[in-house]
């Protein structure tokens, strides 16, 4: 098949979406499809070998640009070419600016509006290369806050349209009112135009049908998987030091001051040895002051000597870290409904502490790699860390069933049979 794939950049952050979507293109390259990766916004960052194109649409300074003032929504094409030009919107993206969420707000509305909106220019930008291109069979779009591109796709190259779910309603959400209702009105609205709807989990496609207000009928299943390439299992040896890590953004919402409150209960416990609790992941500049507030925290207690923050790491640095570890938490604040690092984590044998709540129950039932605790609950999630601290035998056997189930259900092969399917079908269907 010829499909037409579009992934969000987010700068120069490891984005989970972007290495699930860059995944999932280089396997359907691999098994001789012809994928058209195409980037959003900025390019993106991956940690395997970027399949999308060079070529970014609605590049991130030209949507700013537009959003803001009547002048740029109305120069010549030629014009853009200076700040769309690649080394201009990695030059940007390096730049950690706080945007107000009026701002994200007022501009997630207009690019939902389409054609309607301020970017106007950039659909015509989009449609006019697409015009010069082979016909596709499938359009797949990344998540839906691009809906307002979807009737002008299908109209322009009469090929079915699919919207993966892989955790927008956390955007949403945060945008306030009026923006908030604004964007489901229009999501709604261009729901119409969508084929089918791809969630990542279970938990995202019995939730997100009702919260999008879109028929549960065009929902269809395509879970999470992870490249294997380079992650073998830890040795089963305990470390001299009992290690706790967590991998993700640093941020409230995933959930890091929590597991340091759990960290901070666990060194009260008696009898707990030799212990750290170590950091990796994406820090945002207006994120900082959380990370400093967790280290005054711990500092207050004695235990700043037992924390450290690794910053961000690439995918050889991510395994090693992974591999060093005794047990793996991210205790995420919110109905979490993707969850990779989890799959990264079992897939090098560490078992892992998490909150009952998103996609987490379904994968741990499906792996068997690790134990459930009461949400938003730093004593329960210490009192699961120390029990696996007092079993070493408990915490060999979960390790063991999360490699084994990871590499039985949540493999970049098993997501692109089940992308494969639908695909198909909705080709199918317009034939």
């Amino acid at each position: 098949m010829r499909i037409l794939s579009f992934t969000g950049g987010a700068g120069t952050m490891y984005c989970g979406s972007c290495l699930r979507d860059n995944a999932l293109a280089a396997e359907l390259v691999a098994r001789g499809h012809d994928v058209t990766l195409t980037p959003v916004y900025t390019p993106t960052r991956t940690d395997e070998p970027n399949v999308s194109r060079r070529r970014v649409f609605f590049g991130g300074i030209s949507v700013f640009l537009e959003q803001h003032s009547s002048l740029f929504r109305h120069l010549p094409g030629f014009v853009d070419r200076l700040w769309d030009a690649d080394w201009a919107i990695r030059m940007a993206s390096k730049r950690q600016i706080k945007v107000d969420p009026k701002s994200l707000g007022q501009l997630t509305v207009s690019m939902l509006r389409g054609e309607q909106g301020f970017q106007r220019k950039e659909i015509d930008k989009l449609l006019d290369w697409l015009r010069t291109e082979p016909q596709f069979d499938v359009i797949n779009l990344p998540y839906t806050l691009l809906l307002g591109i979807a009737e002008p796709l299908k109209r322009t190259l009469r090929a079915p349209v699919c919207c993966t779910l892989q955790g927008e309603d956390l955007f949403l959400d945060g945008l306030g009112e009026p923006y908030r209702q604004q964007a489901l009105d229009l999501i709604r609205q261009a729901a119409v135009h969508v084929d089918a709807f791809l969630p990542v989990s279970q938990y995202y496609a019995d939730y997100m049908p009702d919260y999008l207000g879109v028929p549960r009928e065009k929902m269809r299943l395509v879970p999470l998987g992870i490249s294997l390439d380079g992650y073998l299992p830890r040795p089963q040896k305990r470390s001299d030091v009992f290690t706790i890590g967590y991998l993700a953004r640093i941020a409230p919402e995933k959930g890091l001051g929590l597991l340091a409150d759990a960290y901070r209960l666990l060194r009260q416990r008696p009898g707990i040895g030799q212990s750290r609790l170590i950091a990796a992941g994406y820090l945002a500049h207006e994120h900082q002051q959380y990370l400093d507030d967790i280290r005054a925290r711990l500092r207050r207690d004695g235990l700043e000597g037992e924390f450290e923050y690794r910053g961000e790491v690439d995918r050889a640095q991510k395994i090693a870290f992974l591999q060093s570890l005794d047990v793996f938490s991210v205790p995420a604040t919110y109905e979490e409904p993707k969850g990779i690092f989890l799959f990264e984590a079992m897939a090098t044998g560490v078992p892992v502490v998490q909150p009952n709540r998103g996609a987490f129950p379904e994968v741990l039932q499906r792996t068997g790699g690790g134990i459930l605790v009461e949400a938003d609950d730093p004593a329960a999630l210490a009192d699961a860390i120390l029990e696996l601290w007092r079993d070493p035998e408990q915490a060999r056997r979960l390790g063991e069933a999360g490699a084994l189930g990871v590499r039985d259900h949540y493999t970049v092969g098993r997501m692109a049979d089940a992308a494969e399917r639908v695909y198909t079908e909705l080709a199918g269907r317009e034939q």
